[in-house]
C-alpha cells in the first residue's frame, strides 16, 4: 500500500507539473532556433524575453504555475551538475598565473562593487548578492546556485537573472568595440576583456565570435576558470549569511546554527568537475553534457522570464537600471586596469 501511495503521489505530481514544464520546454526550443538565426542575442537571452512575454500576457494560467516553478529550480540545478562535466581544472595551466590573478581580482571587485553600490541604492542584501554573483561569476547559472543558499525568494532570483542577462547582452555587442579600440584584437589582452567581464558562457561566444577564432577559444578559457570558482563564491556568501543569523540567534538568546548547508548541486558540480579533470569522463560523454546542460538551462530560463511579472519589474524600476549600467561600466574599467597591470 505504501509503494501504491508514493506512486500515485509521484503521478500527480507530474501530472501537476507537466502543462507548465512542456511549455517552458517548448519555449526553449523555439528560443534556441532563434538564437541560431540572432547569434548577437542568443538562446538564453531569447528565452528569457519570450517567457516574460508570454508569461504576461497569454500564458498565465495557474495550473503552469508548479511547472514553470519545477523549470526555473530543478531543470537550473541539473544544468549546474553537468556544466561540471565539462570543466577541467588543467584549464587554469592555461594562463597561468597572471591570467588566474586576474580573474580571481576581476571577480573580487566586481563583487565588492556590487555590494557597495547595491547597498547605497538602498536594495536588499539577497538581491546584492545575487547580482554579484551573477555578474562576477556566470550570469543565470550563479543565480541559481547561490538563491538557495542565501534563502533568496523566487522574485528576487527571476528579477535578478533578468537584469543581469540584459546587461550581459548589451556588454555582449559593445566589447568587440573595445578590443579592437584598445588592443586591437589581439588575442591573450582581448580574450582577457571579453571572457573576464561578460556574464554567461554563450555571451561570451557571441562577443569573442565578433572578433576572431583564437580570442573566441582563449575567452572561453577565461571563462571556465571563472565557473570553476563559483563553488567557492557561494561558500563565501553562505558563510557570509550564517555569520549573519548565528549573530542574530545569539542577541536573541538562542543557539547559533554553525553549520553551513551545501547544496547538492554544487557537490555535483565540483564531483563532476573533478571526475572530467582525471579523464573518468570522456571527451564524448562532456559534450554530451554540455549539449544537455544547455538545453536545460535554455528550459529553466523560460521558466524564470514566465515568473518574472511587470509589475515586479515596475517595482525594481529605474533605480534598478542604474545599478546595471554602474556594474557594467564598472567591470569593463576594473578589466582594462587589471589587464594593464596583470597581463
Amino acid at each position: 500500500m505504501k509503494t501504491q501511495d508514493f506512486i500515485q503521489q509521484k503521478l500527480t505530481n507530474f501530472k501537476d507539473i507537466f502543462p507548465g514544464l512542456i511549455v517552458c520546454i517548448l519555449i526553449g526550443l523555439v528560443a534556441k532556433y532563434l538564437g541560431t538565426l540572432v547569434p548577437t542575442l542568443g538562446g538564453a537571452t531569447i528565452a528569457i524575453l519570450l517567457g516574460l512575454l508570454l508569461g504576461n500576457t497569454v500564458l498565465t494560467h495557474k495550473k503552469l504555475h508548479k511547472g514553470i516553478r519545477f523549470s526555473e529550480s530543478n531543470l537550473l540545478s541539473y544544468s549546474i551538475v553537468l556544466l561540471g562535466g565539462t570543466l577541467s581544472y588543467t584549464v587554469i595551466l592555461e594562463l597561468g598565473v597572471s591570467g588566474v590573478s586576474f580573474i580571481i581580482l576581476q571577480m573580487a571587485l566586481t563583487i565588492a562593487f556590487c555590494l557597495f553600490v547595491g547597498k547605497q541604492l538602498g536594495f536588499s542584501e539577497n538581491f546584492r548578492l545575487l547580482m554579484a554573483s551573477g555578474n562576477a561569476v556566470c550570469g543565470s547559472s550563479a543565480i541559481g546556485a547561490t538563491a538557495p543558499v542565501i534563502k533568496a525568494n523566487d522574485v528576487e532570483k527571476s528579477i535578478t537573472i533578468t537584469l543581469v542577462n540584459l546587461t550581459g547582452t548589451i556588454l555582449m555587442m559593445i566589447l568587440p568595440f573595445f578590443t579592437n579600440l584598445l588592443y586591437e584584437n589581439e588575442t591573450m589582452l582581448s580574450s582577457a576583456l571579453i571572457g573576464g567581464t561578460l556574464q554567461s558562457v554563450g555571451q561570451v561566444v557571441g562577443s569573442a565570435s565578433m572578433v576572431n577564432h583564437d580570442v573566441l577559444k582563449y575567452a572561453t578559457i577565461f571563462k571556465i576558470v571563472r565557473i570553476i570558482f563559483l563553488v567557492f563564491v557561494i561558500l563565501g556568501f553562505a558563510k557570509l549569511k550564517k555569520d549573519e543569523e548565528n549573530h542574530d540567534a545569539e542577541l536573541h538568546h538562542k543557539k547559533p546554527n554553525a553549520k553551513i548547508k551545501i547544496p547538492w548541486y554544487v557537490k555535483g558540480f565540483f564531483l563532476m568537475c573533478f571526475l572530467f579533470s582525471i579523464g573518468f569522463i570522456s571527451e564524448n560523454i562532456s559534450l554530451g553534457f554540455k549539449q544537455i546542460s544547455n538545453y536545460l538551462e535554455i528550459f529553466a530560463l523560460a521558466g524564470i522570464g514566465m515568473s518574472v511579472k511587470f509589475k515586479d519589474l515596475m517595482k525594481a524600476g529605474l533605480k534598478s537600471g542604474v545599478y546595471c549600467l554602474a556594474i557594467g561600466i564598472a567591470q569593463i574599467i576594473f578589466a582594462v586596469i587589471l589587464i594593464r597591470i596583470l597581463l
